[in-house]
């Protein structure tokens, strides 16, 4: 979790120590459709090694963005956005919407 010393002054500095992983964005997108275990979040982001994914899932989960469910019956353990990843739903949409319009000018 990042303590109130370690938070950068700029607001936008803040956000990118949080998200502006490449993994943790990438992450994020995927936890906006819905909830997902840790294999299927493996096996959707092409080149992930289990280290960094497990890295980025408990830097998420420490900093409030994302929840971490076990259920025991069968055993599973699911990883969905809590309240404030959700409150992050707006921005990740707006940097999907700009890659479109961005994709569709390059092929022009």
């Amino acid at each position: 979790m990042v303590t109130k010393q370690e938070m950068p002054s700029c607001p936008v500095a803040t956000t990118v120590q949080l998200i502006g992983s490449k993994w943790k964005l990438l992450i994020l997108r995927n936890l906006l459709a819905r909830p997902w275990n840790f294999n299927e979040l493996k096996r959707s982001l092409d080149g992930i090694s289990q280290k960094v994914l497990t890295d980025s899932l408990r830097s998420m989960e420490s900093d409030g963005i994302i929840t971490r469910t076990v259920f025991h019956e069968p055993y599973r353990v699911e990883y969905a956005l809590s309240e404030l990843g959700e409150s992050m739903r707006p921005i990740i949409r707006s940097m999907e919407e700009w890659g479109q319009e961005y994709q569709q000018q390059k092929q022009q």
